[in-house]
């Protein structure tokens, strides 16, 4: 049996903490009902059969199996069940109220924000002021509840991984919402988590890759040979066998966030679009939006990405094809780009969804002019365009539109009122 030495292992003390069904917890009590007692879905497109939920409360899930990717057909007629349009930027405010709780007891470089509901936190550095570990995890839990009432679990691990593991498998099930994984427990709780998708980092896709090796269980993957790991899936594969024994040398204080590899924008529309006009207006519509945060962030793209999928009704899916430009954050050119792919491969047929991504992300420091392009009318354009942007920052998306955008197929006065896609 293979087993490790940890005896030179790093232990931190970290948390990992979790709002339990935050969005429908935080309907829940807005509605003066406990998160624990409530029957609230939060539902995106509550008036149409193919809704979908974006959270369920607690009861909700135990008693009628409705969760998260649930859609509103599955919803029994004439249930408990109440039914909540989200509000994203009500969840943005109170996520900002919980962070601000999390900075009372450790620095803002020791907390690493997984989600709009979990979070880790490194109290490694806390104890003087807090107590223990576990003593820690209660005062958050119950700071949390005393000023918002909501109920929070949490995992408690000598690194991430563990306090993640602690915090799905065990913390999330028992009475105090709270469980402790160390080194010393690997044998008898990593190893015993089933089915191995179960595992943090084992998706459906890996778990089938691994199936073909014989490793079914996380203990099976303990024991295989990590050479052959390592020479069959790559690095990934010797992280996911040290993963399998509770190694994880993550160091919250000094994780690194990754410049976008790229930007891009994608919506179901609310009808099939059988015009092509009007599908032309939304793909506009669409890449005005994308040339806008390109500019943000001072950002050029040299590949931009158009995916086009047709109605259910039909057999065909729709087309996903893309293109290189010379690097811009032009609406012009992005927009031309977007066009051009859509009116070679269209057929025709009704489209209920649209994608635009650009990739090859470049940040620039500098104007850079095409030797192709007038430079004055290039200066000019980009000079017009960031006035744009200064005007829909101050003023909203909506304040400046295309003319299109009025007739019937635009949407994008509709969205700008959005977060996420969903009711702000």
């Amino acid at each position: 049996m293979i087993k490790m030495d940890y005896t030179y292992q790093p232990r931190r003390d970290i948390l990992c903490i979790d709002v339990k069904s935050f969005f429908a917890s935080v309907e829940s009590v807005k509605r003066k009902i406990h998160p624990l007692d409530s029957y609230i879905v939060v539902m995106s497109n509550p008036d149409l059969e193919g809704g979908l939920v974006l959270a369920a409360s607690p009861r909700v899930k135990k008693e009628y199996g409705i969760r998260t990717g649930s859609r509103r057909f599955e919803i029994p007629k004439n249930s408990k069940i109440q039914i909540v349009e989200p509000r994203m930027a009500l969840y943005i405010k109170v996520n900002r109220m919980i962070n601000q709780i999390f900075q009372e007891f450790v620095a803002e470089e020791d907390i690493h924000i997984y989600s709009i509901d979990e979070s880790f936190l490194d109290v490694t550095k806390s104890h003087a002021l807090y107590g223990s570990t576990k003593e820690i995890a209660r005062k958050i839990q119950f700071t949390i509840f005393q000023r918002l009432k909501l109920v929070t679990a949490i995992g408690i691990g000598d690194n991430p991984l563990l306090a993640k593991l602690a915090l799905d498998n065990e913390a999330k099930k028992n009475k105090s919402q709270i469980a402790v994984w160390h080194y010393e427990d690997v044998s008898e709780k990593v190893w015993n988590i089933h089915p191995i998708t179960e595992m943090w980092g084992i998706g459906k896709n890996t778990a089938s890759n691994l199936y073909q090796l014989g490793i079914d269980s996380v203990y099976r993957l303990s024991q295989y040979d990590v050479k052959a790991l390592k020479r069959i899936h790559g690095v990934v594969g010797e992280q996911l066998f040290y993963h399998a024994h509770g190694i994880d040398h993550s160091i919250i204080s000094e994780k690194y966030i990754p410049k976008a590899k790229g930007f891009g924008k994608s919506q179901i529309l609310k009808r099939d679009y059988i015009n092509q006009y009007e599908i032309e207006v939304v793909i506009r519509e669409m890449a005005d939006e994308v040339a806008a945060r390109l500019r943000k962030h001072h950002a050029e793209t040299g590949v931009v990405h158009l995916s086009i999928g047709y109605s259910r009704e039909i057999l065909d899916k729709g087309f996903s094809h893309q293109m290189k430009i010379y690097p811009t954050s032009s609406n012009t050119k992005i927009i031309e780009t977007c066009l051009q792919i859509f009116r070679t491969y269209y057929k025709k047929q009704p489209v209920r969804q649209i994608g635009i991504r650009c990739g090859k992300i470049d940040y620039k420091k500098e104007l850079q002019l095409n030797l192709f392009e007038d430079a004055e009318k290039t200066i000019l354009a980009e000079d017009l365009e960031l006035v744009v942007d200064r005007i829909r920052e101050k003023y909203g998306f909506s304040s400046l539109v295309h003319a299109s955008s009025l007739t019937k197929g635009g949407t994008a006065i509709q969205r700008s009122g959005l977060v996420g896609g969903h009711k702000g």
